[in-house]
């Protein structure tokens, strides 16, 4: 395969979205935590709760910085990569993101700094009210993000006019029936990323034996939300995959990894696509399966990839796997969601080692599904940038070199790597600290204008003292 300079930038947006994403599936959710948690200390007052905030505060700080720091270059790609795209989109995309500043970013941006600087300074209910904003803040983000990608997939509401996509419908595209499928699937899967790394962290340090009463409450609440969220994500699951047998059939077949047209069809659970021969190879095949998980009946007639051009079909290899590996690992969170509640029922669940260790090593789990999950979303949109209008060749920007995206490929892979390196070292330093005993606290000379200032606060000893109690 060449290497090209469209190779290479879809490498180069590949590598910075996936790296992206990370962070943001991960604060969506802990943000929504966050604001339970401080509803449930402000209801109660014990202030073991109080302290699994903070400690959670901080990292959510560290995290958020992270997404923010890496999602700005995505911005910048569309100008230096993909200006054809940026051209022709832009009466659509560009107030989509602007909406998207209005909103998500003003929100953090205001209420953020309450969150660090004004537990001392504002009344509880303001607090409270702070915690929530930030978290319809980073609601907000997803949501125009998705609309934008949403309206990448199934274009509505436009018309082409002098080589550009202009609005004809903002409700059209805003309230389309697929941003109302795939913006719930990514928020639940933010809200299983969140829960199922609380729960490890509170699994580790059972295992350590250390912070039990703040163990108990994150292993607890990150269970329990779990059970109820893992569930509510397999069926926009089913229903995003509707969407995609409707609107994209070629990618439903190429994830299915079914080459000819079938009546009824079967569901290919596992095999090698090879695209030269235009078959699988060490196919294993359930009959009627495939009909049934397609259009819920036994008969229906599925098409196949032979009934697309060569030049139409995506590639196979990764949408076919990578959706069988986000299957995966929803069935394992499923059965550790489920399974957990029921021995904390039991009241067995912190005596069987076992059965935490594998929640501490689960909290991979929900990033490796929501990669592999935008991984089988974006690659099975190929060749379409706009599915259906404007090809990824098409897009790309005309006359960029190989030789720039290539150096600033690797530019970028250096400059993450170490971000990544630095803010994954950092969080596991709060990690191994743990929620201490005494809250830390802003002090009254800390300000906004001078963020570095929290960091000299020295822990609060008289709250100490009464932060032990629970």
């Amino acid at each position: 395969m060449e290497l090209s300079a469209l190779l290479l930038s879809r490498l180069q947006f590949a590598f910075t979205v996936s790296f992206h994403i990370i962070f943001p599936s991960f604060t969506i959710g802990l943000a929504v935590w966050l604001t339970a948690l401080e509803a449930v200390y402000q209801g109660t007052g014990r202030p073991v709760f109080r302290r699994v905030f903070e400690f959670w505060l901080k990292i959510f700080g560290v995290a958020f910085g992270l997404g923010v720091v890496s999602g700005i270059v995505l911005a910048f790609q569309f100008g230096t990569n993909w200006s054809v795209l940026s051209r022709m989109s832009g009466p659509i995309q560009g107030p989509l993101l602007t909406y998207e500043t209005f909103t998500a970013f003003a929100l953090e941006a205001s209420f953020f700094g309450v969150l660090v600087f004004g537990r001392r300074r504002v009344p509880p209910w303001l607090y409270l009210f702070s915690t929530a904003m930030v978290a319809l803040g980073t609601t907000f983000s997803a949501f125009w993000i998705m609309v934008n990608n949403s309206w990448m997939q199934v274009p509505v509401g436009y018309s082409l006019e002098n080589g550009a996509f202009v609005p004809k419908d903002w409700a059209a595209i805003i309230f389309s029936p697929v941003v109302w499928v795939r913006f719930p699937h990514m928020l639940l899967a933010s809200f299983i990323t969140g829960a199922f790394c609380v729960a490890a962290t509170g699994a580790w340090y059972f295992l350590r034996k250390e912070f039990e009463a703040e163990a108990r409450v994150m292993l607890r609440m990150g269970l329990f939300l779990a059970a109820l969220f893992v569930p509510a994500q397999l069926l926009f699951g089913h229903l995003t995959g509707d969407y995609v047998h409707k609107y994209q059939p070629a990618k439903f077949a190429a994830i299915e990894g079914r080459w000819e047209t079938e009546q009824p069809a079967g569901e290919v659970v596992i095999a090698w696509p090879n695209s030269k021969k235009e078959a699988n190879d060490f196919e294993i095949k359930i009959p009627f399966l495939g009909s049934l998980i397609a259009s819920m009946s036994f008969d229906s007639k599925e098409v196949g990839l032979k009934d697309f051009p060569v030049h139409e079909r995506p590639p196979v290899v990764i949408p076919f796997f990578s959706f069988r590996i986000m299957v995966g690992c929803g069935l394992a969170m499923l059965a550790l969601a489920w399974l957990g509640p029921y021995l904390i029922w039991k009241g067995r669940l912190e005596q069987s080692r076992w059965l935490l260790w594998l929640i501490f090593l689960s909290f991979p789990l929900p990033f490796i599904a929501t990669l592999t999950g935008w991984f089988t979303a974006e690659v099975g949109r190929q060749p379409w940038t706009v599915y259906g209008v404007l090809r990824t060749a098409d897009a790309a920007t005309p006359f960029l070199t190989t030789r720039a995206v290539a150096i600033s490929l690797v530019l970028y892979f250096v400059l993450y790597s170490f971000i990544f390196l630095f803010g994954v070292f950092y969080i596991y330093r709060l990690l191994q600290a743990g929620p201490a005993g005494a809250l830390v606290t802003a002090s009254h000379d800390a300000t906004p204008s001078r963020p570095m200032s929290v960091a000299k606060t020295p822990l609060v000893n008289g709250q100490a003292q009464e932060a032990r109690g629970d």
